[in-house]
């Protein structure tokens, strides 16, 4: 059955088209998007959600949206999306953070250009008939120092156009690295240095709790006399009261502000005021703009619900499309090792340490944590996936860490999955061989290999004769066909294990035959997701 995609905001025809060519229903329906109540009613029949900035997705709606697996924004901010309530029920959210990223950084810079040369108010001025060609006296862009906050996706090309403008560009951004600095020709510096110094800021950061208010009454004082301020990134990053006193002071020479606190905004400290140019959200408002995030979320949303591939999610790791062909045995192999660990322990685990090898460990090891972690957390929640286990775990303090490792042994490369409980450790490794299926290769330290099944059988033992005998016999008188039956152990006469590979699943009274026998340490049915 073809997958199902609502789109509940304006989408262009040419986005709407692609779903379709791509082999998935598409209902378009943008009025839907401010009709919580239809809203409500229609989305348990869908897949995918396609938004923009109007709908407002919330832990209300996603409790009704029970087969939605992603939500595509077009555009960047996804401050209209309940991220967290999104990641508990595993639906993976999605932004096109490229389709718009020259268009904001052009607007940053025209905004530069208007507040240096007071544009709007010399415009309004002259249309009024008024010839005060004294009045407006502006400053030059050449030679001035531009403070870029933020040097991401806009504030990188930002800075680019600003250096083709011959200023001197200075970049604070805790993820930058110097070596990309060196590369893209400005100066990484500290908030701080960057307040003194810089002629011109602007801002290109995503609003969270590190960035809220960064440009605080404080921050706005620390600058240098004269600055002007840009922002066309997110309302709230810049305390608009402070701005608007320090404006009114002469402090600050300028402001361009294309985002606001509350929008839409029809009152602010900031209107009215002086060479302030305020601009209603146009930062992504062109034509281009507007049409390629359309086509990208469009394309993105399609590419995981037919191939599984990731792009641009808020709240997973991304897997491309090349990915996701190459990966896909390991994540299943992944899903597997967690699976078995979750049906074996029944204390509450205090610790999950994943060990790469080989090539594993040069893979996307973020999908392949979640997919162990998903696995293991299966047992407990049916409902758990790759989006919403890393947030389970952290809600239960459970810690997880990951370790990676050079080749070290026959296998190209292999997962080694440990649990921590307050009991005791469990651990089990796998691998995926040349014909993807993955394999069971050791367990409790004890090399087997182990085909894996929907319906298996553990058991731990001495090793001692009459076990073979005893699992055959009995299992066979349960009316169990054994497919495949792997034996390990650790030495002659030491701790033995069992994994079978059942074609049903093992009956409560064979277990009971089983352990009434008194050959057997544990038995364990177990049922895995093979399909």
């Amino acid at each position: 059955m073809a997958p199902k995609v609502l789109v509940s905001d304006k989408l262009s025809d040419t986005a709407v088209q692609i779903f379709r060519d791509r082999g998935i229903e598409v209902d378009f329906m943008p009025e839907v998007g401010k009709d919580k109540e239809k809203l409500q009613e229609i989305i348990g029949q869908y897949d995918g959600l396609a938004i923009r900035s109007a709908t407002k997705v919330t832990a209300k709606l996603l409790e009704a949206a029970d087969n939605l697996k992603v939500i595509g924004r077009a555009g960047i901010g996804v401050d209209n999306v309940d991220r967290e309530a999104a990641s508990k029920r595993g639906v993976i959210v999605m932004n096109t953070p490229f389709g718009n990223s020259i268009t904001t950084a052009e607007h940053a810079i025209a905004l530069m250009f208007a507040v240096a040369r007071q544009i709007p108010e010399a415009s309004a001025s002259t249309h009024a008939g008024k010839w005060e060609k004294s009045r407006f006296m502006g400053v030059e862009l050449t030679g001035k120092t531009l403070g870029v906050i933020g040097a991401g996706n806009i504030g990188s090309i930002v800075c680019d156009r600003a250096r083709g403008l011959r200023m001197k560009v200075i970049a604070y951004d805790p993820f930058l690295s110097q070596e990309k600095a060196d590369r893209m020709g400005v100066e990484k510096v500290e908030l701080d240095e960057l307040l003194k110094r810089a002629d011109f800021i602007t801002l290109h950061v995503p609003l969270t709790d590190q960035t809220r208010n960064i440009l605080s009454r404080d921050n706005l004082e620390k600058t240098k006399k004269g600055v002007r301020i840009i922002n066309c990134a997110r309302g709230g990053l810049v305390d608009e009261a402070a701005l608007a006193d320090l404006l009114k002071s002469g402090h600050i020479g300028g402001a361009g502000i294309d985002v606001f606190e509350t929008e839409p905004a029809t009152e602010n400290p900031l209107f009215n005021l002086p060479n302030v140019v305020c601009t209603p959200h146009l930062g992504a408002a062109t034509t281009e703009a507007q049409e390629n995030v359309a086509l990208q979320v469009a394309e993105q949303m399609s590419d995981y619900l037919l191939t599984g591939a990731v792009q641009n999610a808020l709240n997973m790791p991304s897997v491309t499309a090349e990915e996701a062909k190459v990966m896909g045995p390991w994540i299943r192999l992944a899903g597997h090792l967690g699976a078995f660990i979750g049906q074996m322990t029944d204390e509450p685990m205090q610790a999950i340490n994943i060990l790469y090898d080989g090539v594993a460990a040069e893979m996307n090891l973020e999908a392949l944590n979640c997919a162990v972690i998903a696995g293991i957390l299966k047992r407990a929640n049916p409902d758990v996936n790759m989006v919403s286990a890393p947030v389970i775990a952290q809600e239960r303090g459970i810690k997880t860490s990951m370790t990676k490792q050079a080749k070290s042994g026959v296998f190209e490369g292999y997962v080694k999955v440990t649990v921590v409980t307050s009991k005791r450790e469990r651990s089990i490794a796998g691998t995926v061989f040349s014909d993807g299926k993955p394999r069971f290769i050791q367990i409790k330290g004890i090399n087997i290999d182990a085909e894996v099944g929907q319906h298996m059988l553990y058991t731990t033992n001495e090793d001692v004769p009459g076990i073979i005998g005893a699992l055959g016999n009995t299992l066979g008188g349960n009316g169990v066909n054994i497919a495949n039956f792997t034996l390990g152990r650790k030495e002659a006469k030491g701790e033995a294990i069992a994994l079978l590979y059942v074609d049903e699943p093992v009956p409560p009274k064979a277990i009971e035959a089983l352990n009434d026998t008194g050959l057997f340490g544990q038995v364990k049915p177990l049922e895995f997701d093979v399909a």
